[in-house]
């Protein structure tokens, strides 16, 4: 686990493609808890440590996870994300073909199967249809693979997996979408890359970024930047 913000309210860590960010049937331990063990330790905290989760990621994908280390904190970070307006959140994602357009917009109707854990693109006005909205632009391109950089206007189930998939580009180890092969590591190329907010307590200008993971192809794209 690595710490890449923390104040008396937040704590954001760079979350890896292996961590999952709250428990669930694999019995694995999150990383919420690994997070209120560091809490506990570094504070010498007696008791249970109060630690909210107001967003999460999935677990192949990796980047900025954000944590409320009080309730003030979480209330408003729930709501800020909610809205999909107070906080900007920017992806980076290494995709096996380039897209047609250097740069763009999608817009989808996503369906999603729970059955599946999966999203599908579906006919506008479909049952149980979710509008999905983002913004991309290539950052760098190798002879293989091509660094995107993303943005969501929706907070959709799979929404960058599905919607780049959709349009050809589909994210480097992606099995469930349609890569080629797996990656050594398990985990998919999408890495929460940034974001940025108004401090929920304080009212400052906050902007968190994490490292991209230690991997040959991430350091070979992100250097020709």
């Amino acid at each position: 686990m690595t710490v890449i913000y923390e104040d008396n309210h937040i704590i954001a860590v760079n979350k890896t493609c292996n961590e999952i960010v709250q428990g669930d049937k694999t019995g694995d331990q999150p990383l919420s808890e690994t997070v209120k063990g560091y809490i506990k330790t570094k504070y010498n905290k007696p008791g249970e440590v109060f630690l909210g989760v107001p967003h999460r990621l999935d677990r192949p994908t990796s980047g900025v996870v954000l944590f409320a280390r009080t309730s003030k904190a979480l209330t408003r970070l729930n709501d800020m994300f909610k809205s999909h307006e107070q906080i900007k959140k920017t992806y980076w994602a290494i995709v096996e073909q380039a897209p047609s357009a250097a740069e763009g917009r999608l817009e989808h109707v996503l369906v999603r199967n729970e059955k599946l854990n999966k999203s599908f693109i579906a006919r506008p006005g479909a049952k149980d249809g979710k509008l999905a909205v983002l913004t991309y632009r290539t950052l760098a391109q190798g002879d293989r693979y091509t660094l995107l950089e993303i943005n969501l206007e929706t907070g959709r189930h799979h929404q960058i997996r599905c919607q780049l998939a959709a349009v050809g580009c589909i994210i480097k180890g992606d099995l469930k979408y349609g890569a080629k092969r797996s990656n050594a590591d398990g985990g998919i190329c999408l890495h929460a890359r940034q974001v940025e907010f108004i401090h929920p307590v304080s009212k400052e200008h906050v902007c968190i970024t994490a490292p991209v993971p230690e991997d040959r192809l991430w350091h070979a794209l992100t250097e020709k930047l």
